[in-house]
């Protein structure tokens, strides 16, 4: 299945090698416009005229065709298969320009040799902005591969040894210590304990795993050890079938063409059309072949769209750059153009629009609340449990300080036991008080209060239940304010999560927005296929479990507080955890695209005022090439103007 090397990102190798070429078109390009500024306006002239000429042609030549050797073989052969680009014109311009300058060498025609180098030199400096603005290559596969565990300890012969992750054969038990990943999928046969699986799952709550119970590689074991039964492995194990769906994922996403070109494919035959015709007036009206080559030679020159090379990608560099100050990664430029026309925003509940780590969100005490939770903290702080750890924070954060407790046990999957001051203090869920013949009936009321919120816990001493501490994964600071803006922005919201219908609901209750629950991991592509049925689809996600989902909306959201491969997945990275960026994301990226509009417009409004003149004959190459040359510098300038957009971020 990987025979195919994730090692590289693409990308970076595009970049640098663009780098290279922008850098040598314009070392090489330089005297060429010295050259020509010094004879034009100053009247200077170091050489003889047909010398300059060929000192322009031998100058231009690599820049065309080595460094611009692409742009020219896909360019013109545009002209073959009818499928016309910016690439058509750029080629056939300086083609032509480069020609005229062979030309004048034997027939009276002006030299625009040195031109076709400078227009070169513009258009793969373009490129090299926009492959810089598109980023880095996607890594995902590579970091996927890279979760799972390396070594695998297991028994052999009667022997504990240790082997890589390779070497496993169905049907071998490893063991997997606290702490430790589980190397490959498996059942448990000896071994009890919780295990971490939101790394595939995105379940915030560690799920309590016994004997018999299934296992996911890549899981982290948290409390006890476990015997595991090897019985998937390779190709088969879940992360490879993760792995193989945001393959899958990557190469089925079409980018968008860009805008530019659809005008490109008009403007082009367009364009064609009229030096055809400006050729063909001047012979029929004059017989002067010397200035219908001339004028012909000026409309193909001032409607290489120069502009329009950077039009695209300077916004998305100055967009780029606000977004990274704003942490925000725009990883592909696509997304800035696609993210204008979604409809839906569906975000991953756990550690995307929650904080993924379980905390006191109530406490009903029928005691002193104080003393309740000291009796409750003393006991849990011998476990490692993560609904344990809760309740010692909410210990910590009020100063208590705890009791020696003896006798302590765990049940696991019900809670613990132990004995303060000789009584027996019972925390858990209704299944051990049920066990310990602790009545829950009185609190009935009290324990659906909790429960519309989080998990309750109840305490008990001896057989009488002293009180409830609820807990829950929390919202994240400005969730809430996030999903009404992207409401006002009229945008449907949808929570897809992999917890219970109870847990979700309660989130979506308190957002105000609709959820899908109990989502396998792998059902989660899925989902969003069908949301995409009714409109484009925005998905914000950090969790492995979602990373085919990211791959598959139209626009993925990673949150970089996420994992890697998350991050890797989506087509904008929020760095920070602050979900309201994914607003700010929105803004930016709408802002982005109407400035590359206006960029296109000014691109073309020289071109549209220049050509009637060309087609006169009154337009002179030094006009034409102030003119392309003005026309970069608007679109410069009004790209940089993006900066403004700052304010109304967050």
């Amino acid at each position: 299945m990987h025979n195919h090397s994730h090692e590289k990102p693409v990308e970076d190798a595009e970049m640098r090698s663009a780098r290279k070429k922008m850098w040598i078109a314009w070392l090489l390009v330089i005297p060429i416009a010295v050259l020509m500024l010094l004879e034009r306006f100053a009247g200077i002239m170091f050489f003889d005229e047909k010398i300059t000429t060929i000192i322009f042609l031998v100058i231009a030549f690599p820049v065309l065709f080595i460094i611009g050797f692409d742009t020219m073989k896909y360019g013109l052969r545009g002209y073959i298969t009818l499928y016309f680009t910016m690439d058509s014109l750029i080629a056939l311009g300086t083609f032509i320009a480069y020609l005229s300058g062979i030309l004048s060498l034997f027939l009276d025609i002006s030299d625009y040799s040195g031109i076709s180098g400078m227009i070169m030199a513009f258009f793969i400096t373009g490129r090299y902005i926009e492959s810089k603005a598109r980023g880095r290559a996607t890594y995902a596969i590579k970091r996927l591969m890279h979760l799972g565990a390396k070594k695998a300890r297991v028994q052999r012969n009667g022997k504990e040894i240790e082997i890589s992750i390779e070497e496993i054969k169905i049907g071998d038990i490893m063991i997997v210590k606290p702490g430790e990943k589980i190397p490959t999928d498996g059942i448990i046969v000896e071994g009890e304990s919780s295990v971490d699986e939101s790394i595939v799952t995105g379940e915030s709550m560690p799920q309590e795993k016994m004997k018999n119970d299934a296992v996911i590689g890549a899981t982290i074991n948290q409390d006890g050890i476990l015997y595991v039964k090897a019985t998937k492995i390779g190709k088969d194990t879940f992360l490879s079938h993760i792995i193989m769906m945001v393959e899958e994922a990557q190469g089925t996403k079409i980018p968008i063409q860009k805008f530019a070109d659809k005008i490109t494919s008009i403007f082009v035959p367009a364009i064609l059309i009229i030096t055809v015709l400006t050729f063909i007036g001047w012979i029929f009206f004059t017989q002067n072949y010397q200035l219908a080559l001339f004028a012909s030679i000026a409309v193909l020159v001032i409607a290489c769209p120069c502009a329009l090379g950077l039009a695209t990608p300077t916004a998305l560099m100055v967009s780029s750059g606000v977004g990274a100050e704003k942490g925000i990664l725009i990883r592909k430029g696509e997304a800035i153009q696609t993210l204008k026309d979604t409809k839906y925003v569906v975000f991953d509940k756990t550690g995307t629009l929650t904080i993924g780590k379980p905390a006191v969100i109530d406490i009903i005490s029928y005691i002193d609340k104080k003393k309740l939770l000291t009796f409750a903290a003393s006991l849990e702080n011998l476990s490692e449990h993560p609904l344990a750890k809760a309740i010692v924070n909410e210990a910590t954060k009020n100063k208590i300080n705890l009791m020696k407790v003896s006798k302590f046990k765990i049940e696991r999957g019900k809670g613990v036991t132990g004995y303060i001051n000789g009584k027996k203090i019972t925390i858990g869920n209704k299944t051990m008080m049920k066990e310990n013949s602790v009545s829950l009936e009185k609190i009935s009321k009290d324990i659906v209060i909790i429960e519309t919120q989080g998990t309750p816990l109840f305490i008990a001493e001896n057989k009488k239940i002293l009180g409830i501490i609820g807990v829950a994964d929390q919202l994240k600071p400005y969730a809430k304010e996030t999903i009404m803006q992207l409401k006002k922005m009229k945008y449907k919201v949808i929570i897809l999560t992999g917890d219970n219908e109870k847990t979700a609901k309660n989130i979506a209750q308190q957002l105000q927005c609709e959820y899908i629950a109990e989502v396998l991991p792998e059902d989660k592509l899925q989902k969003i296929k069908d949301i995409q049925k009714k409109g484009m689809v925005i998905m914000v996600g950090d969790g492995v479990n979602d990373a085919p989902a990211l791959k598959q909306a139209n626009v993925g959201i990673a949150m970089g507080t996420g994992t890697d491969i998350a991050i890797e997945a989506g087509d904008i990275v929020i760095v920070r955890g602050d979900i309201r960026a994914v607003v700010s994301t929105i803004i930016l990226s709408k802002a982005t695209f109407s400035k590359i509009k206006q960029n296109l417009f000014w691109a073309f409004i020289y071109n549209i005022i220049a050509i009637p003149l060309a087609i006169s004959g009154l337009l002179n190459p030094i006009i034409a090439e102030i003119a392309m040359a003005l026309s970069s510098i608007t679109v410069v300038t009004n790209s940089t103007l993006l900066k403004k957009i700052k304010k109304r971020m967050y």
